[in-house]
């Protein structure tokens, strides 16, 4: 696939059938907020991302899953490709302003005027200008991660609260995040019984 050349997909193939895909930027951000939500489990999450992209679900959901995990990443195949490295330098949550920002400041465009398939977005979301303040925030989020910031940048960040922090991501099941809470539950309690 060529965004320079190809149409860009509607549909995604399950099983040999053209299902409709949700494709426009606001539905696969919605999905992307989703997985950002620390409060969801890996489950819920799937959820939201399948009825977000599927107007009509299909009827095996494991590769409705992956098609969706193709769409969302651009269409890249290679699995090292969708490889994340590095650490984690912004949200879409948290950051949401400053990248509707830089999208005017860099593109002229209003995205809640606009009607973008989700590959443009991505596309624009690459490209998006180094005087920003979105990608200024994002570049010096990376150099304090990587230990690179100069004492200036550390100090600066220190000033900026939690603005520069970026959350990272949960991806504990529901059983995992119920056993966790009883545990801490658990130690609350026996940290009552101990100061009485």
């Amino acid at each position: 696939m060529n965004i320079l050349v190809d149409a860009l997909p509607e549909t995604v193939t399950i099983d040999g059938e053209e299902y409709p895909i949700n494709y426009d930027f606001k539905s696969c951000l919605r999905i992307i907020l989703a997985f950002e939500d620390n409060s969801l489990a890996p489950q819920e999450k799937q959820t939201v991302m399948l009825a977000n992209l599927y107007p009509k679900m299909p009827d095996n959901i494991e590769a409705a899953t992956e098609r969706a995990g193709w769409f969302l990443n651009g269409g890249r195949e290679n699995e090292e490709e969708q490889e994340i490295t590095g650490p984690r330098v912004y949200s879409f949550a948290k950051d949401a302003s400053y990248i509707y920002a830089a999208f005017r400041q860099t593109h002229g465009i209003d995205l809640q005027k606009e009607n973008l398939h989700w590959w443009e977005f991505l596309a624009l979301f690459m490209d998006l200008g180094s005087e920003t303040m979105f990608c200024q925030l994002v570049s010096l989020r990376k150099r304090i991660k990587e230990g690179t910031a100069t004492d200036d940048e550390r100090k600066m960040a220190q000033s900026m609260g939690e603005l520069i922090e970026v959350p990272e991501l949960d991806d504990r099941t529901i059983e995992e995040k119920e056993m966790y809470e009883a545990f801490m539950k658990a130690v609350r309690e026996g940290e009552q019984h101990a100061s009485v």
